[in-house]
């Protein structure tokens, strides 16, 4: 099972244009399950429902609850700011959960829960988008400790671990990825443990998904790996072992750089392992 996670940075910079260059870059992964994060929707079109339509996926989204900061960063009120679903297999079963936040840095940021039936069982989906203020990471141990709980209570009876995907805007080593985690500190849920697939990488292979080398992202930033796809641990029959993870959509399409993010992409095992 191929799982990618996206921000796909919303309405900002050349977006028309960009949306083409998202639609190349996913046609040419062939992903089975998109997390997707920035998903813009506006005057009766969502980005998300017409990548899924272009690929012929099923697709779950989830709109902000408080997209106001947002549009007032672009001067359109119209447009809207959420998270989506696609997937090669239905959706039978989705869920939101508003992230907490103090009041100066809430803007509506929200988990996605979507139960994939794929057809020998079904599999616990998320995708999120954690708060971005460099000084947050208490904020963001709040959220982590509200998504762990809900990727707990969404768990459910099936030998298809959780799989978690999103940009988390909070470097490897930060309190709230290791909170979330739960293998390098107490977990966030007792007994909860979420594994960051990047465990399973080449350590040579380029890993920041913000990156200075996107003419989008700040020349002063440091490169550094943001986004993750984290797994539950997988179970007797290996369903959701990490075979491959690796970077993608780094570089521009026909000139075009599609995000200010790359994407994460990963081969988990969809059958039982010999």
């Amino acid at each position: 099972m191929r799982v990618v996670t996206w921000n796909l940075w919303w309405r900002f910079g050349p977006w028309a244009e960009r949306q083409k260059a998202i639609l190349t870059t996913l046609r040419e992964l062939r992903p089975d399950v998109v997390g997707l994060q920035e998903v813009w929707d506006a005057d009766g079109e969502n980005l998300a429902e017409w990548l899924a339509g272009e690929l012929g996926l099923h697709c779950a989204w989830a709109p902000s609850h408080a997209p106001e900061r947002w549009q007032r960063r672009i001067g359109d009120e119209r447009v809207g700011i959420g998270n989506a679903v696609l997937s090669r297999w239905p959706v039978t079963e989705q869920d939101v959960l508003p992230l907490p936040a103090p009041a100066d840095v809430d803007d509506g940021r929200l988990a996605l829960y979507a139960r994939l039936a794929i057809p020998a069982y079904e599999v616990p989906f998320f995708t999120t988008h954690l708060t971005s203020a460099l000084h947050a990471s208490a904020t963001r141990c709040r959220q982590v400790t509200a998504l762990a709980e809900f990727v707990a209570e969404h768990r459910g009876d099936t030998p298809f671990p959780p799989v978690v995907t999103g940009d988390f805007n909070a470097w490897p080593d930060s309190d709230e990825i290791r909170l979330f985690g739960g293998y390098k500190t107490a977990p966030a849920v007792p007994r909860q443990a979420l594994i960051d697939a990047w465990e399973y990488a080449d350590p040579a292979a380029p890993s920041a998904t913000w990156d200075p080398a996107n003419p989008y992202v700040g020349r002063r930033d440091p490169a550094v790996r943001i986004d993750y796809i984290h797994v539950g641990r997988p179970g007797p029959e290996g369903l959701g072992h990490v075979q491959s993870i690796r970077r993608a959509g780094d570089a521009p399409v026909d000139g075009v750089w599609p995000s200010d993010h790359a994407a994460v992409v990963a081969d988990l095992a969809d059958k039982p392992m010999p």
